[in-house]
């Protein structure tokens, strides 16, 4: 099994624990080795899972105003997680293939191996609730043949993504793309960059 099919693997029974619950504040049991590539995996989807729920929930239109601002910052910390996680699966990359020597005419690709996984595990995601829409008893035979029809554009990415993402990987492995990790660097959570933030904390509002 490639590394891809075994990612897509994991997306998914990471999304069917989620949904035997299907709880947003159920803690996660990740069953890998901690550290592990296959923990991260797991521990990436389940906040993409999680995430996913949230942000059905804050769409909701007779939410309470201070529910919904509970929610808006707990997605955030959502993302920062998420953003933290795909770094670290970039590390475990750059690990894993920091002694090849790459070709002088190596190229560097435009998205490092972990944010194409990200968009991999938020695929799972779409396919598994699209998968739910298309098959929905309760939905009309217009709306199930629409969602049919989204679901096999959305297979038809699968299958194109992951053999992307193995192509990428087999490429780096022998030398013709450059392993690079980039820091996401984001500014909204860190009270020295954010003015909002930071403006507050000069006035003594911390």
């Amino acid at each position: 099994m490639g590394f891809s099919d075994r990612a897509w693997t994991i997306f998914n029974q990471s999304i069917a624990d989620y949904h035997l619950t299907d709880d947003v504040d159920c803690a996660a049991s990740n069953p890998f080795e901690n550290g592990s590539l296959e923990w991260l995996l797991y521990a990436k989807n389940w906040i993409d899972t999680v995430q996913w729920h949230l942000e059905d929930i804050i769409r909701d239109e007779n939410i309470e105003p201070t529910q919904a601002l509970a929610l808006k910052r707990r997605i955030d910390s959502s993302n920062q997680q998420r953003t933290d996680l795909v770094e670290y699966i970039d590390s475990w990359f750059y690990r894993k293939y920091q002694n090849v020597n790459a070709a002088d005419e190596a190229k560097i690709n435009t998205e490092t191996p972990a944010w194409a996984v990200d968009r991999l595990s938020i695929l799972a995601l779409k396919v598994f609730h699209m998968s739910l829409e298309a098959n929905r008893d309760t939905a009309s035979e217009e709306h199930r043949n629409k969602c049919s029809d989204k679901l096999s554009v959305l297979l038809e990415q699968k299958k194109d993504l992951t053999e992307a993402i193995d192509r990428l990987l087999f490429d780096i492995e022998n030398g013709q793309v450059k392993m690079r990790v980039y820091k996401q660097m984001k500014m909204y959570n860190d009270e020295s960059l954010n003015p909002v933030l930071y403006q507050r904390i000069k006035n003594g509002e911390a």
